[in-house]
């Protein structure tokens, strides 16, 4: 019998012995970076940005898992680099995460489009180009279509992973670029078909929720009801950049965790 064991990132203690049987997951929440936290990152001996010593306690957590997802609050979209209210990190802070073991990249969220269409754009490309597969902004229609709901194969599990966001902070998405966001008919939608490939789990990470409030909203509360009335197995909330509960349905085996900080 398959089982997939989450683990919430600084809950997780040991990693789980391999086997073809279980799967371990390790979530992670908003990754941001503010100005003073570019600054630090610069090198001026070498010119360059090394955000390795961010993520050096985590790391070991992170390469312990099979799967390893996380949500990425800022745009990869070049220069000038800035932090709130409208991001761009730099590109070695992917490189930090490729190097750290982060598998997954959602990437709907409220700082989306913080850089317009060209940023939104960039981001995939790097995304691309480091080979990170990811979910949640698409530059079309026919992008979406092939890649959502988003499917990872690993040691024979098959996962769908679904990503929505509230909102973008009053920034519009210019066509033909697509931000998913957090419509219960939509989402209902998603889930059947997530359901018709199959997966032996649906994931869903909606960036959602009121931020530095500690308990769920009742919106979060409806959204999750139907993400689990609709099929999902996990629901991982982000954005309100404090931890929240999580609640394990165990009768239906679901697990919601309202927001990861």
């Amino acid at each position: 019998m398959k089982s997939v064991l989450a683990l919430v990132l600084f809950t997780a203690s040991t990693a789980i012995a391999q086997d073809t049987t279980r799967l371990s997951l390790l979530f992670m929440g908003d990754i941001m970076q503010h100005d003073s936290q570019i600054a630090d990152a610069y090198d001026e001996s070498t010119g360059a940005y090394n955000y390795d010593p961010c993520f050096q306690y985590i790391k070991p957590y992170v390469e312990a898992v099979d799967v390893a997802i996380g949500n990425l609050e800022v745009t990869l979209a070049g220069k000038p680099y800035k932090g709130y209210p409208q991001f761009s990190a730099p590109d070695e802070l992917l490189v930090a995460l490729k190097k750290m073991g982060l598998d997954v990249i959602v990437t709907a969220n409220n700082h989306s489009v913080d850089r317009g269409k060209p940023g939104l754009e960039r981001t995939i490309d790097m995304l691309d180009s480091f080979k990170i597969v990811h979910t949640g902004t698409f530059k079309t229609a026919a992008e979406k279509q092939r890649d959502h709901p988003l499917i990872v194969e690993r040691l024979g599990f098959r996962l769908a992973i679904l990503n929505y966001t509230y909102g973008t902070n009053g920034l519009p998405v210019k066509a033909p670029n697509i931000v998913n966001m957090l419509d219960t008919a939509a989402i209902a939608a998603d889930l059947r078909l997530a359901k018709s490939l199959n997966p032996d789990a649906i994931i869903v990470f909606p960036h959602w929720g009121i931020e530095y409030q500690s308990l769920p909203s009742k919106d979060q509360k409806r959204v999750a009801d139907v993400c689990f009335k609709y099929g999902a197995h996990l629901v991982i909330g982000s954005h309100p950049h404090v931890l929240q509960p999580m609640e394990w349905r165990k009768d239906k085996n679901q697990l919601v965790a309202w927001s990861l900080g």
